[in-house]
Parts: C-alpha cells; sequence; structure tokens
C-alpha cells in the first residue's frame, strides 16, 4: 500500500473544511436575511478555519525571547502589492487594544471581508510565490494549488453584507477550535435542495448586477478620464503650435547664421589648406636633398674610415718589425728614448689641441641651441646646411691630401729600409723619425675623425628636428581634414532642419485648412439652429397631402419642411436646388419663399 504524503492529507482536509464553512456560511446568511454581525456562529467558525489554512506550513520565527510563528507577516506584505489594502492595514495598526500580531491579523481578515476584497487581496498574495517562500514552508497550503482554489472560493462570499465590530473585542485572545458539528447534514438539509437552488440563481443575479454596476463604474471613470486627457492634449497642441512656430523663425535665423558662418570657415580652410600646401612640398624637397647628401657623405666617411684601418693594420705590422729588430739594436734605443720625450711633449701639446677642439664643438653646440630657437626661418638654415656641406667637402679634400701624403711617406719608408741595408745608423734615425711622424698623422686622422662624427651627430639632429616638422605639418593637415569632416557634418544637419521645418510648415498649413473647415461647419450649424429657433413644425397626422400637386406622402413621396413658411412639399414637387460654398450637394429650396427645405422622416417619427 503506497503511503501518502501527510503534509497533503492535510492540505486536501483543510481545503475541504474550506468549502463546508464558506458553502454554510453563504446558505446561512441568504437564509437570515440581514447583515451579519461578529456573533454570527457560522462566520466566526469560517475565520476559525481561514485561520487555520493560513498558518499551515508557516515558517517559524526566532524572536528577541522566543520563537514566534503567525501569520500577519503575510498579510502586511498584501499592502506592498495591492495599493488599496493600505487603508485597512493602517486601521489594523492604530486600533487600540491589539498587542499580538495574530489580533491584527484576526482584524485584518474582517475588515477585507466588510471589504469584499478578501479573495483579491488572497489572489495578489499567492501570485507572488518567491516573496511567500521567505514565510511558507514549500509544501504549506498557501504554496500549492489548494490555496488558489480557496481563493476561487472566497470570490463567492461577496455576496455578504457584514457589520463587524473590531474595536472593543478581544481579538488576542481568543481559541480557534472548528466546531465540526455544524457541518453534519439533517434530513431538513437533505429536503431542502429546492430551497438552495432559489437561493443560488438570487446569488448569481446579485453577483451579475454587481458585475455589471462595476463595469458601468470603471466605463464611466474612463470616459472622464479620456474627455480629460483629450482637453489637456487640445490645450497641448494650442501651445505646441505656438512653441513650434517661434521654434521655426529662430532655425531660419539660425539657419541663416550657420549658413553665413560656413562660408567664411570655407574661405578660411581653403586658404590654410593652400598655404600648408606649398609649405610642405617646399620642406619635402629639403629634406630629401638634405637626406642624399648626407647618405653620400656617411658612404664617403664609411668608406675612408676603412682605408685608414687598413692602413693602421699595415703600419702596426711594420712597427712590430721596428720592434723586432730593436731587440738587435741597443744603441737605437737610447735614441728612441729621447724621442719618446719629445712625443710626450708633442702628446701634450696634442691633449691641448683636443681641448681647444672640444671647447669649439661646445661653442658650436650652443650656437645649434640658438638656431634650434629660430628653426621657423627655413631659408637661413638651409643656407647653413649648405655651409656645412662645403666645410665636409673642403675637409674631405684635406683627408684626400693627407691620405696622399702618408702614401707617400710609406713610399719612402721603404726606401729608406732598402737603404738601412747599406747605412744601419742613418736608417734608424730615420725610422725614428717617420715613426713619430706617423704618429703625428695618426692623432690627426683620429682628431678629423671625430670631429667629423660630431659635424654628423648635428646632421642627425637637424634631420631628427626636420622629421618633428613634418610630422606637425601632418597633423596640422588632419586637423584640416576633420575640420572637413565637421562642415559636412553641419552642412547635414543644416538639411536636416530644412526639411523639419518644411515638414512643419505643411503640418501648420494642414491645421490651418483643417481649422478653417471647422469654423465654417460650426458657422452653419449655428446658422441653421438660429433660423430654426421659434419655429414650430407640422404634426406628421395633419401633414398628409403636398401643398403643390396635393398628392398623399409615401415612401416614394417624402416630406420637405420650408425652413421660413413651414409648408411641406414632396421631393418630386421641390426639385429647386441651390449650391452652397460649406456644403459639397447642393440643398433644396421652397417655391415660394426660397428658404432650405429639410428632409423629415415618413414614418410620422417628429
Amino acid at each position: 500500500v503506497a503511503v501518502k504524503d501527510p503534509t497533503a492529507v492535510e492540505r486536501a482536509n483543510l481545503l475541504n473544511m474550506a468549502k463546508l464553512s464558506i458553502k454554510g456560511l453563504i446558505e446561512s446568511a441568504l437564509s437570515f436575511g440581514r447583515t451579519l454581525d461578529s456573533d454570527y456562529p457560522p462566520l466566526q467558525q469560517f475565520f476559525v478555519v481561514m485561520e487555520h489554512c493560513l498558518k499551515h506550513g508557516l515558517k517559524v520565527r526566532k524572536s528577541f525571547l522566543s520563537y514566534n510563528k503567525t501569520i500577519w507577516g503575510p498579510l502586511e506584505l498584501v499592502e506592498k502589492l495591492y495599493p488599496e489594502a493600505e487603508e485597512i492595514a493602517a486601521s489594523v495598526r492604530d486600533l487600540p487594544g491589539l498587542k499580538t500580531p495574530l489580533g491584527r491579523a484576526r482584524a485584518w481578515l474582517r475588515l477585507a471581508l466588510m471589504q469584499k476584497k478578501m479573495a483579491d487581496y488572497l489572489r495578489c498574495l499567492i501570485i507572488q510565490r518567491d516573496l511567500l517562500s521567505e514565510f511558507y514552508e514549500y509544501h504549506a497550503l498557501m504554496m500549492e494549488e489548494e490555496g488558489a482554489v480557496i481563493v476561487g472560493l472566497l470570490v463567492g462570499l461577496n455576496v455578504i453584507d457584514a457589520n463587524l465590530c473590531v474595536k472593543g473585542e478581544d481579538l488576542d485572545s481568543q481559541v480557534g477550535v472548528i466546531d465540526f458539528s455544524m457541518y453534519l447534514k439533517s434530513d431538513e438539509d437533505i429536503g431542502g435542495k429546492e430551497r438552495n437552488v432559489q437561493i443560488a440563481a438570487i446569488l448569481d443575479q446579485k453577483n451579475y448586477v454587481e458585475e455589471l454596476n462595476r463595469q458601468l463604474n470603471s466605463t464611466v471613470n474612463s470616459l472622464h478620464a479620456r474627455v480629460d486627457s483629450l482637453e489637456k492634449s487640445n490645450t497641448k497642441l494650442i501651445e505646441e503650435l505656438a512653441i513650434a512656430k517661434n521654434n521655426i523663425i529662430k532655425l531660419q535665423e539660425e539657419n541663416h547664421q550657420l549658413r553665413s558662418e560656413n562660408t567664411l570657415i570655407l574661405m578660411k580652410t581653403q586658404h590654410h589648406l593652400e598655404v600648408t600646401k606649398v609649405d610642405v612640398e617646399a620642406e619635402l624637397q629639403t629634406y630629401k636633398q638634405s637626406r642624399q647628401g648626407l647618405d653620400e657623405m656617411y658612404n664617403e666617411a664609411r668608406r675612408q674610415l676603412r682605408e685608414e684601418s687598413q692602413l693602421r693594420q699595415d703600419m702596426e705590422n711594420e712597427l712590430m718589425v721596428q720592434v723586432s729588430m730593436k731587440h738587435e739594436i741597443e744603441l737605437a734605443m737610447k735614441l728612441l728614448e729621447k724621442d719618446i720625450h719629445e712625443k710626450q711633449d708633442t702628446l701634450i701639446g696634442l691633449r691641448q689641441q683636443l681641448d681647444e677642439v672640444k671647447a669649439i664643438n661646445m661653442e658650436m653646440y650652443q650656437k645649434l641651441q640658438v638656431t634650434e630657437d629660430a628653426m621657423k626661418e627655413k631659408n637661413e638654415i638651409i643656407s647653413r646646411l649648405e655651409d656645412k656641406t662645403n666645410q665636409i667637402n673642403a675637409t674631405m679634400k684635406q683627408l684626400e691630401q693627407r691620405l696622399q701624403q702618408a702614401e707617400k711617406a710609406q713610399m719612402e719608408a721603404e726606401s729608406e729600409d732598402e737603404k738601412l741595408k747599406e747605412e744601419y745608423v742613418h736608417k734608424s734615425e730615420q725610422l725614428q723619425r717617420e715613426f713619430s711622424q706617423k704618429e703625428k698623422q695618426l692623432l690627426q686622422l683620429e682628431t678629423d675623425l671625430k670631429i667629423e662624427k660630431e659635424w654628423r651627430q648635428t646632421l642627425e639632429d637637424d634631420l631628427h628636428k626636420e622629421k618633428e616638422t613634418v610630422s606637425q605639418l601632418r597633423i596640422e593637415t588632419q586637423e584640416i581634414v576633420n575640420l572637413k569632416k565637421d562642415f559636412l557634418r553641419l552642412q547635414e544637419k543644416n538639411r536636416q532642419l530644412k526639411n523639419i521645418c518644411q515638414d512643419q510648415e505643411a503640418a501648420l498649413q494642414d491645421l490651418a485648412s483643417k481649422l478653417s473647415e471647422s469654423k465654417m461647419k460650426i458657422e452653419d450649424i449655428k446658422e441653421a439652429n438660429r433660423v430654426l429657433q421659434g419655429q414650430v413644425w407640422l404634426k406628421d397626422k395633419e401633414a398628409t397631402h403636398c401643398k403643390l400637386c396635393e398628392k398623399e406622402f409615401s415612401l416614394s413621396k417624402r416630406k420637405h419642411h420650408c425652413r421660413n413658411c413651414g409648408e411641406i412639399f414632396c421631393n418630386a414637387c421641390s426639385d429647386n436646388e441651390l449650391p452652397l460654398p460649406s456644403s459639397p450637394k447642393p440643398v433644396r429650396v421652397c417655391d415660394s419663399c426660397h428658404a432650405i427645405l429639410i428632409q423629415r422622416c415618413s414614418f410620422n417619427v417628429p
């Protein structure tokens, strides 16, 4: 045998008790035939059953002193979900004598029954199950389908009128016990089915009338709200029309200003573009020329450095040979020591010359810093660069001459080497002199290389500065392109504003035409009402024949009444038609007074 869930059994029992209590309350109230008070036993049992239903599956909340388990927490949520419940919640809180949350919950149930909105309040509560999960377990009655069934049964209590006194009643200390003897059937209950059918029919009629009354009240409220909204929208449209006119005038003025500003911006940008293009082309040409010359100089200096390094290698080889020969010649070493002292003196002099060259370089660096401040004058920079290139060419020529002298010296050294074999003493002296000369030449070449490196560094700095100027010019050209884009965007915005102005002007023209048409129609209606005032129509029973042809009126011969003279004609006799500017069709005119004829219904209806 399958074991049933005890919570499901509890929910089913509570649902059956709720059905019985609600059914018994409705039947007894209708048989009672007047408003119920708080002492009515079926009503008291209904509140006890509802209290048990709301307590089912309620979570235990830990308070300051003990554990608490009340239904006031979920009922207090209703005022947040249903704004109309704020009134009864506030009145329950203000009631004197209520000290416990259970008493407040009982008072809330009684006030909701008197308002006939208990079903609405509990329906809003069971819809929000995520909020109810804070107060109830997952298997509680309010969290399952039985809660929705009970809410549906509570709708039937709207037929009951209850007048309950909550203020003086002791709701905190009441004991909620269900009296099952009230729900046991008797022979009288079995024999009263016909009476229950009649009562059900009466209840259905009452519910229908109440629902119809609610719908009519809602339609009336919606119509009032619609009329108010139409009046407000009419006033807003008038105000918006005036504002639109003012905006159109302002937009036209702004349009003229923008056009003038656009023309000025175009002229300035075109002029600026032309000037920048010319400057950029000139700078590019000078940069290309200077770069080509510097590349040539760099290649030439590199080639010379290779040659000088080769010469130095050769000289070192010769020096090694001479050092090997020094071991064999002792007398020559003494003379060489004297020459070394002289060479030291010459080195000191050369160092002094190097210091002077450094001072000259510092002066040149200061001059270059001064020229950096005046870089805007491009013509002066170009002339200086030409002077520098001329100086470099001169130095290159000097280096070539020195190389030629070195080659000649090398040839002489070779000849002297041959003579050394014959004249050893003279050869040693000559070798010492040549060695000193070669060292001087090497020192001079090193100083020249240093100077060339410094010149090259200065030229590279100039190239870097030129690159920076070119990058600045590129940035300016990019700004000019951005200005062009902004100008195109302004033109597009101006075109859109023109389209909006044209649309608003067309809308204003349409509104003016519609207003003029409505004014013409109103004037025609006023004129017709003014003419009809004071006139008395002839009764349909008396007007049976036409005044002209004296034929009886019928469906084919319809009645036409004259506004002025009051005569009645048929449609065959009143053939005179007159066109009016306010109406699209011509109107019929009386033959005697030429007034407008009004068609009357031929079925004896005024």
